[in-house]
């Protein structure tokens, strides 16, 4: 696809469809921002910075799901998504525990102590 294409089909959407769908993008975008923000006063922090980690992302795909429900105008794939990134972030969520369990610096846990 050419890129005055891809300009001219996200131009369809965003003045037409999605605004049918959610609302206009400032509301929406403006409930996200709130439920993310939400979301991130929760995350513990290291040096002062909030560190996120892929499922944290998931996490956060799933409220802007949950946003575009709010709306009113829900379709059903806003329901399939949000599974498909719970099993996404559940799975890196695993990962990362079994991650954390196997090493500490680069070592076995056993000999970290």
């Amino acid at each position: 696809m050419l890129r005055k294409d891809t300009l001219n089909q996200a131009q369809k959407l965003v003045c037409g469809l999605r605004d049918e769908e959610y609302g206009n993008p400032e509301n929406n975008f403006a409930t996200i921002a709130g439920l993310w923000n939400e979301y991130l006063k929760k995350k513990p922090q290291e040096r002062g910075e909030t560190v996120l980690n892929a499922a944290d992302i998931a996490a956060m795909m799933i409220l802007l799901k949950v946003a575009r429900i709010s709306s009113g105008h829900s379709k059903a794939d806003n329901w399939v998504d949000i599974a498909g990134y719970a099993a996404c972030g559940g799975e890196l969520e695993t990962k990362e525990r079994i991650k954390m369990d196997e090493l500490c610096d680069g070592k076995p846990v056993i000999k970290c102590h």
